[in-house]
């Protein structure tokens, strides 16, 4: 009788995708033996609503200094067994071209909150990415809402701030000095400055609960975001959380699959967290209904120094191998990489 309950609740979602709090928890709790069930479901929506194109976001690291002290970060502030690099801005530029040329129709250009890279000089590489007929997504952390209608005027599509986590109290114990109002306030300013507005959240940060993931994705829904980057907490050694357990694989796959079935337009990439914890990470996203990889395209000597977490994937391909063997991946799980610019799904769902 349990197992029909869970399989009506995933009809629904599949269906309507009208999702009460009290069944989102209960498709995230899910036993393992129905994952199969919960993921075709999502497959068969994503399929549907957004196609079987995968967008590909070539991401360039620039630099790995930040102001900030995130208990779950390896780029803390504070964190002296870091070896801190920036990229100069012709190394971006002549990334950006090489990723461009490989075939990148996405770039996103992310780092730690670094105060030697001004608000001036992130809008003037924004504006020079345009000109190579590509998206521009950047991920910069908390800034002014002056900053980010400098970058949008540059150019800037795209901005990701993930939420991390829905729950108030959590949030205020993993950044310390911050309250998750002021992460929402950010995502409103861009929302109203016209970006396309990334956000996300961890899975199995210590503390954290189900029924504080359910609302997780309920937050995301609420604010009307674009995509959704859901990854697998790992902790890392030079952190406070260093004791934490890493985050479920089998429930970071539940949470991709009711996030497509609960919020249909989303972006929901395989993220390099999940692909740093099982070797088919990314295969076993897309199967849940993720539609967007975001391979590291950074030049191969500071691939390894981002490190937001430890055991991060890595790669010593070329940008242009790399995108090959990435396609190739997609291919084989039946699926094509998208030649477009990869714009947001969601107007359509809110005309």
């Amino acid at each position: 009788m349990m197992k029909q309950t869970h399989n009506a609740t995933i009809e629904k979602a599949r269906s309507t995708a009208e999702l009460s709090h009290e069944e989102l928890v209960e498709l995230l709790n899910l036993p393992q033996q129905q994952l199969p069930s919960l993921m075709a479901a999502a497959d068969e929506v994503r399929q549907r609503t957004v196609g079987n194109q995968v967008h590909l976001r070539g991401i360039i690291e620039f630099s790995n200094y930040c102001r900030q002290h995130c208990c779950y970060c390896g780029l803390r502030a504070n964190n002296n067994d870091i070896d801190r690099y920036r990229l100069t801005p012709e190394q971006i530029l002549d990334t950006a071209r090489t990723a461009t040329q490989a075939g990148y129709r996405t770039l996103v250009l992310q780092s730690g909150e670094d105060p030697l890279f001004s608000p001036k000089t992130i809008a003037e590489l924004t504006a020079e990415i345009k000109k190579m007929g590509v998206a521009v997504t950047l991920s910069c952390g908390e800034r002014s809402y002056e900053t980010y209608q400098l970058w949008r005027e540059a150019g800037a599509d795209r901005y990701l701030i993930k939420q991390e986590t829905a729950d108030p109290a959590l949030y205020k114990c993993i950044r310390p000095g911050h309250t998750l109002q002021e992460r929402l306030q950010c995502q409103h300013w861009l929302k109203d400055l016209g970006y396309q507005v990334g956000s996300g959240c961890m899975i199995g940060l210590p503390g954290q609960t189900v029924e504080t993931l359910a609302r997780d994705l309920q937050l995301m829904k609420e604010m009307h975001i674009d995509m959704s980057g859901m990854g697998p907490f790992i902790p890392h050694p030079k952190t406070p959380l260093h004791l934490g357990c890493t985050g479920s694989i089998f429930l970071t796959l539940k949470m991709l699959a009711v996030a497509r079935l609960y919020m249909p337009w989303l972006l929901l990439p395989a993220t390099t967290a999940l692909a740093s914890l099982h070797p088919e990470g990314r295969e076993l996203a897309l199967r849940a209904g993720a539609n967007v990889i975001m391979p590291n395209v950074s030049p191969e000597e500071f691939r390894s120094l981002y490190q937001i977490y430890p055991g991060k994937l890595n790669h010593h391909d070329s940008i242009t191998d790399y995108f090959n063997r990435i396609k190739q991946l997609i291919e084989k799980e039946g699926r094509s990489v998208a030649i477009d610019l990869g714009h947001s799904f969601l107007p359509s769902f809110h005309q």
